[in-house]
Protein backbone atom coordinates (compact mmCIF):
# COMPACT_ATOMS: atom_id res chain seq x y z
CA UNK A 1 0.00 0.00 0.00
CA UNK A 2 1.34 3.42 -0.92
CA UNK A 3 1.02 6.45 1.35
CA UNK A 4 -1.56 8.04 -0.94
CA UNK A 5 -3.81 5.07 -0.11
CA UNK A 6 -3.53 5.61 3.65
CA UNK A 7 -6.69 6.67 5.44
CA UNK A 8 -6.85 9.40 8.05
CA UNK A 9 -7.33 8.30 11.65
CA UNK A 10 -10.24 10.72 11.89
CA UNK A 11 -11.99 8.78 9.11
CA UNK A 12 -12.70 5.97 11.59
CA UNK A 13 -14.76 8.28 13.78
CA UNK A 14 -16.48 9.75 10.73
CA UNK A 15 -17.30 6.29 9.33
CA UNK A 16 -18.86 4.97 12.53
CA UNK A 17 -20.84 8.17 12.99
CA UNK A 18 -22.07 7.95 9.37
CA UNK A 19 -20.47 6.11 6.42
CA UNK A 20 -21.85 8.75 4.05
CA UNK A 21 -20.24 11.56 6.06
CA UNK A 22 -16.94 9.68 5.91
CA UNK A 23 -17.17 9.32 2.13
CA UNK A 24 -18.14 12.96 1.61
CA UNK A 25 -15.08 14.05 3.59
CA UNK A 26 -12.50 11.46 2.58
CA UNK A 27 -13.60 10.37 -0.92
CA UNK A 28 -15.29 13.50 -2.29
CA UNK A 29 -13.07 15.89 -0.28
CA UNK A 30 -15.99 18.02 0.97
CA UNK A 31 -16.00 19.94 4.23
CA UNK A 32 -18.21 22.49 5.95
CA UNK A 33 -18.03 24.11 9.36
CA UNK A 34 -20.83 24.51 11.87
CA UNK A 35 -21.13 25.36 15.55
CA UNK A 36 -20.01 21.88 16.62
CA UNK A 37 -16.89 21.80 14.44
CA UNK A 38 -16.00 25.32 15.63
CA UNK A 39 -16.37 24.27 19.28
CA UNK A 40 -14.15 21.28 18.53
CA UNK A 41 -11.48 23.57 17.04
CA UNK A 42 -11.49 25.72 20.18
CA UNK A 43 -11.26 22.65 22.44
CA UNK A 44 -8.31 21.34 20.44
CA UNK A 45 -6.44 24.67 20.65
CA UNK A 46 -3.88 23.69 23.28
CA UNK A 47 -3.84 20.00 22.29
CA UNK A 48 -2.78 21.00 18.77
CA UNK A 49 0.03 23.40 19.67
CA UNK A 50 2.73 20.79 18.99
CA UNK A 51 4.48 21.35 22.29
CA UNK A 52 6.25 18.88 24.58
CA UNK A 53 6.25 19.38 28.33
CA UNK A 54 7.46 17.52 31.42
CA UNK A 55 6.04 17.40 34.90
CA UNK A 56 6.21 14.92 37.79
CA UNK A 57 7.53 11.97 35.79
CA UNK A 58 5.25 12.52 32.78
CA UNK A 59 6.38 13.77 29.39
CA UNK A 60 3.42 15.11 27.39
CA UNK A 61 3.57 15.42 23.60
CA UNK A 62 0.86 17.35 21.77
CA UNK A 63 -0.07 16.86 18.11
CA UNK A 64 1.99 13.70 17.72
CA UNK A 65 1.97 12.58 14.08
CA UNK A 66 1.31 8.86 13.60
CA UNK A 67 1.20 6.28 10.84
CA UNK A 68 0.77 2.54 10.47
CA UNK A 69 2.30 0.92 7.40
CA UNK A 70 0.62 -2.38 8.28
CA UNK A 71 -2.87 -0.87 8.37
CA UNK A 72 -2.50 2.06 5.98
CA UNK A 73 -3.36 4.74 8.55
CA UNK A 74 -2.05 8.25 9.01
CA UNK A 75 -2.99 11.15 11.26
CA UNK A 76 -2.22 12.54 14.65
CA UNK A 77 -2.87 11.98 18.30
CA UNK A 78 -4.00 15.05 20.23
CA UNK A 79 -1.94 14.20 23.31
CA UNK A 80 0.33 11.30 24.29
CA UNK A 81 1.65 10.95 27.83
CA UNK A 82 4.90 9.06 28.34
CA UNK A 83 5.04 8.05 32.01
CA UNK A 84 8.22 7.36 33.95
CA UNK A 85 7.00 3.78 34.64
CA UNK A 86 7.07 3.13 30.86
CA UNK A 87 3.33 3.40 30.27
CA UNK A 88 2.14 5.32 27.23
CA UNK A 89 -1.29 6.94 27.30
CA UNK A 90 -2.96 8.39 24.18
CA UNK A 91 -5.61 11.05 24.84
CA UNK A 92 -8.16 12.24 22.28
CA UNK A 93 -10.06 15.48 22.83
CA UNK A 94 -13.74 15.60 21.87
CA UNK A 95 -16.30 18.30 22.32
CA UNK A 96 -19.53 17.25 23.99
CA UNK A 97 -19.88 14.16 26.13
CA UNK A 98 -19.48 10.38 25.84
CA UNK A 99 -21.58 8.85 23.06
CA UNK A 100 -23.72 5.72 22.90
CA UNK A 101 -21.83 4.59 19.80
CA UNK A 102 -18.13 3.65 19.89
CA UNK A 103 -16.83 5.98 17.16
CA UNK A 104 -14.63 8.04 19.48
CA UNK A 105 -13.27 4.91 21.16
CA UNK A 106 -12.38 3.34 17.80
CA UNK A 107 -10.48 6.46 16.71
CA UNK A 108 -8.51 6.40 19.97
CA UNK A 109 -7.86 2.65 19.68
CA UNK A 110 -6.49 3.15 16.15
CA UNK A 111 -4.12 5.79 17.53
CA UNK A 112 -2.93 3.30 20.14
CA UNK A 113 -2.42 0.63 17.46
CA UNK A 114 -0.26 3.08 15.47
CA UNK A 115 1.77 3.89 18.58
CA UNK A 116 2.18 0.17 19.31
CA UNK A 117 3.55 -0.41 15.81
CA UNK A 118 5.92 2.55 15.99
CA UNK A 119 7.18 2.00 19.54
CA UNK A 120 6.93 -1.82 19.69
CA UNK A 121 4.89 -1.74 22.91
CA UNK A 122 1.43 -2.79 24.08
CA UNK A 123 -0.90 0.02 25.10
CA UNK A 124 -3.78 -1.32 27.21
CA UNK A 125 -5.81 1.88 27.59
CA UNK A 126 -6.15 5.54 26.75
CA UNK A 127 -8.51 8.40 27.53
CA UNK A 128 -11.14 10.49 25.82
CA UNK A 129 -11.32 14.02 27.18
CA UNK A 130 -14.82 15.42 26.67
CA UNK A 131 -15.22 19.20 26.69
CA UNK A 132 -18.62 19.30 28.39
CA UNK A 133 -17.51 17.10 31.27
CA UNK A 134 -14.01 18.60 31.46
CA UNK A 135 -12.59 15.25 32.54
CA UNK A 136 -11.11 12.09 31.10
CA UNK A 137 -13.05 8.91 30.34
CA UNK A 138 -10.94 5.75 30.36
CA UNK A 139 -11.06 3.52 27.28
CA UNK A 140 -9.72 -0.03 27.60
CA UNK A 141 -8.38 -1.44 24.34
CA UNK A 142 -9.89 -4.89 24.82
CA UNK A 143 -10.19 -7.52 22.04
CA UNK A 144 -13.76 -6.44 21.19
CA UNK A 145 -12.74 -2.81 20.62
CA UNK A 146 -9.64 -3.84 18.70
CA UNK A 147 -11.75 -6.10 16.45
CA UNK A 148 -14.25 -3.28 15.81
CA UNK A 149 -11.34 -0.97 15.00
CA UNK A 150 -9.82 -3.45 12.52
CA UNK A 151 -13.20 -4.07 10.88
CA UNK A 152 -13.76 -0.32 10.54
CA UNK A 153 -10.32 0.16 8.96
CA UNK A 154 -11.06 -2.61 6.44
CA UNK A 155 -14.48 -1.13 5.61
CA UNK A 156 -13.02 2.33 4.98
CA UNK A 157 -10.21 0.98 2.80
CA UNK A 158 -12.83 -0.87 0.75
CA UNK A 159 -14.98 2.25 0.43
CA UNK A 160 -11.96 4.34 -0.58
CA UNK A 161 -10.81 1.79 -3.18
CA UNK A 162 -14.29 1.72 -4.72
CA UNK A 163 -14.58 5.52 -4.46
CA UNK A 164 -18.14 4.85 -3.36
CA UNK A 165 -20.32 7.28 -1.44
CA UNK A 166 -23.11 5.44 0.39
CA UNK A 167 -26.68 6.65 0.11
CA UNK A 168 -27.90 8.74 3.05
CA UNK A 169 -29.73 7.23 5.97
CA UNK A 170 -31.66 10.14 7.44
CA UNK A 171 -31.77 10.29 11.23
CA UNK A 172 -33.14 13.62 12.41
CA UNK A 173 -30.99 14.03 15.54
CA UNK A 174 -27.73 12.80 14.01
CA UNK A 175 -28.16 14.53 10.65
CA UNK A 176 -29.24 17.77 12.29
CA UNK A 177 -25.89 18.19 14.04
CA UNK A 178 -23.74 17.21 11.03
CA UNK A 179 -21.77 20.05 9.46
CA UNK A 180 -22.25 18.43 6.04
CA UNK A 181 -26.06 18.45 6.20
CA UNK A 182 -26.44 20.99 3.38
CA UNK A 183 -23.96 19.08 1.18
CA UNK A 184 -25.39 15.67 1.97
CA UNK A 185 -29.10 16.50 1.63
CA UNK A 186 -30.19 13.35 3.45
CA UNK A 187 -33.91 14.15 3.44
CA UNK A 188 -33.97 15.01 -0.25
CA UNK A 189 -31.87 12.12 -1.53
CA UNK A 190 -33.33 9.40 0.72
CA UNK A 191 -36.98 10.25 -0.01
Amino acid sequence: MTEDQYIMLSALQHYLFCPRQCALIHVEQLWAENRFTAEGQVLHGKAHDGSVSKREGVKTARTLHLASRKLGLIGQCDVVEFHQDGSIIPIEYKRGKPKVHRADEVQLCAQAICLEEILQVIIPQGYLFYGLQRRRTEVVFDPCLRDLTMHTIDSIHSMMEQEATPAPNYEKKKCGCCSLYELCLPQVISS
